[in-house]
């Protein structure tokens, strides 16, 4: 497709220079609606990428758009703090029937802030206050926030640079087959906690994601999650799960660590909680664990009652009946097939791929090769964004709401980009 060259001065003269996915997609984008964004000139872009994630249901949805619609044409409640509303009644109701009853959790329910990170800040502090210690264990290549308390628990050499003051009180240990499976699973780790001369301080908690998306999707495994919760049990720490990108359905159930089978003490979850792009996050926890005092955490925007009605919607429509999951498994399979097809066809190239559900990475022996094939990509009409490291994957993020045949589109045009780029 033909591309003009958009006006982008504003943004370039006013604009920080922190700013960083419009580097990659250099349009101004206007309209969106499902699977697609249309820029300000009609171009047309199929999104693999769904604002990281935030969009699972798809852009401006007609259903959600519509309870959203309502509630703010008959003058619903906008911003409410922690005040009690009707539309957070609803939410909280809907969410209990929906989602925890059904999976026999009775974890109680914090609104912690808008952002993950806020989530994830309020799961670290309740974790130190409950266990009365400092230390938090993370993994390599997790990513977690860029507050100071979430980057702690990150592993990116570069955004852990950026708080440009030491961090401290997180220790990382080997994520699943960090070490290319040479080493048994948490024997390092279990070491550490039984030796008193390890220089370990008994940690708080561990916190993990099931699937690393921004650390290279990076998939761990029902066995492994299930040993590292049995560890967490045996030297009384608390096991969070960071469901903030992974959770709300992306690899199938609408809990990542259903398949383990295991049911984590803290759980954060953000981006497509609201269902429609709009700020939210939620902290889970079981109940006894909630010895917060009132206001000791809080948050101007933690209110955000439109949210709390797309929210609502969303788990309605998409969650009352079981049929969602079945859904996207059966959309990753279609994914799946692709992407080892592709993976035979550039073996010269080392290609590889990884994935669950919706979410998938793939990979090449030359690092800069997936930002090549993301940047072709774009230019064919597609955007698809980079994880891990070295930016080293191809990350593909589709709405689970995606037809088979938009999801056979993409997968056209990145085997295209990628063949392109050979």
């Amino acid at each position: 497709m033909t591309i003009t060259q958009p006006d982008l001065s504003i943004f370039e003269t006013l604009e920080s220079e922190v700013r960083s996915y419009c580097r990659n997609w250099p349009t101004v984008f206007d309209r969106s609606r499902g699977s697609y964004l249309y820029d300000e000139d009609g171009h047309t872009y199929l999104d693999f990428f769904m604002g990281a994630g935030s969009l699972n249901y798809g852009h401006n949805n007609p259903v959600l758009k519509r309870a959203l619609l309502d509630y703010l044409e008959r003058d619903g409640i906008t911003h409410g703090l922690d005040m009690s509303t009707t539309a957070k009644r609803a939410f909280l109701e809907t969410f209990r029937d929906v989602v925890l009853s059904p999976r026999d959790m009775d974890h109680k329910v914090m609104f912690p802030g808008p952002t993950g990170a806020n989530a994830v800040e309020a799961a670290l502090k309740l974790a130190r206050k409950v266990k009365g210690r400092e230390s938090i264990v993370s993994f390599t290549n997790g990513f977690h926030g860029m507050s100071l308390g979430a980057l702690a628990v990150t592993g990116n050499a570069f955004k852990r640079a950026g708080a440009g003051i030491p961090l401290v009180h997180g220790t990382p240990m080997p994520f699943d087959d960090y070490l290319d499976g040479q080493t048994p699973d948490f024997i390092w780790f279990e070491r550490l906690l039984q030796d008193a001369g390890s220089g370990l301080n008994q940690p708080a908690a561990v916190i993990v994601e099931t699937v690393q998306g921004e650390g290279g999707v990076n998939v761990a495994r029902p066995e492994w999650l299930r040993g590292l919760a049995e560890l967490c049990r045996r030297h009384d720490m608390l096991l969070i799960v960071d469901d903030i990108q992974m959770g709300c359905g992306r690899t199938g159930a609408f809990f990542s660590f259903e398949e383990s089978g295991i049911v984590p003490d803290i759980i954060t979850l953000s981006k497509s909680i609201s269902g429609y792009g709009m700020p939210m996050s939620l902290t889970l926890f079981r109940p006894e664990l909630d010895v917060w005092e009132p206001g000791e955490h809080n948050g101007t925007f933690r209110g955000n009652n439109p949210a709390f009605v797309t929210a609502s919607a969303t788990l309605n429509t998409y969650w009352a009946d079981g049929q969602m999951e079945k859904q996207t498994l059966s959309r990753g399979e279609q994914i799946e097939s692709a992407l080892r097809a592709l993976a035979v066809e550039h073996a010269h190239a080392g290609a590889s791929y990884r994935g669950r559900g919706l979410v998938w990475g793939l990979t090449f022996d030359e690092a800069d090769r997936a930002r090549r094939v993301c940047q072709r990509a774009f230019e064919l009409g597609m955007l698809v964004e980079t994880s891990g490291p070295q930016s080293e994957v191809v990350k593909l993020l589709p709405a689970l709401t995606a037809t088979p045949e938009e999801l056979d589109e993409g997968l056209r045009v990145l085997t295209r980009a990628v063949r392109e780029t050979d």
